[in-house]
């Protein structure tokens, strides 16, 4: 099973070769699969880059497996991103690792949800923001983009506790890379 690595950082502006970058959010409803894909999409979009966003939501609301591709880069043509093409893969549920490996290039970067325990969370429930903090440790995008696009998505009452949780992401991808 692929580990989270430090390898270069993919620049915001262009995945392998110059191209489209291809994140995928898998886990189960409830989660905040969609809440992190939109605000990557968001931070993306305010960065100045094509963004494209689809989803795929289980048998149930809550509970049932999603997944959510974000596809960014100069030009995006399409929202889906092919099997075996994902450049990360973020799994916010650890039954949903092994069902969606498929969709990551060999190449590509695997986080876990075990990368930031829930227990050292300021609110457990930001683990989505705290693993797009680390997304984020492997991407171009300032740090005023992302806390606008956190801002834009979560209540004002919410905004502390997932900055601290996004800023807890970055320095475990950090930590990760530098081991």
């Amino acid at each position: 099973m692929p580990e989270p690595t430090g390898g270069s950082r993919a620049g915001a502006a262009a995945g392998p070769g110059g191209g489209v970058v291809n994140v995928v959010f898998a886990g189960l409803g409830g989660q905040g699969v969609i809440k992190a894909s939109d605000i990557l999409a968001d931070a993306v979009f305010r960065a100045g880059l094509d963004v494209k966003k689809a989803e795929i939501h289980g048998m149930s609301q809550r509970g049932g497996s999603v997944t959510s591709d974000v596809r960014f880069g100069p030009e995006v043509l399409s929202p889906m991103i092919p099997e075996g093409q994902a450049d990360f893969l973020v799994v916010l549920a650890p039954t949903q690792v092994e069902n969606n490996l498929h969709v990551l290039r060999k190449s590509g970067v695997l986080f876990q949800p075990d990368l930031v325990p829930e227990a050292s969370l300021p609110n457990r429930r930001s683990l989505n923001v705290a693993l797009l903090g680390a997304l984020a440790h492997h991407l171009s995008i300032p740090d005023e983009i992302w806390r606008a696009s956190i801002r834009g998505a979560l209540p004002e009452r919410l905004h502390d506790v997932n900055f601290k949780a996004f800023e807890m992401g970055r320095a475990a991808a950090r930590a990760r890379a530098a081991a």
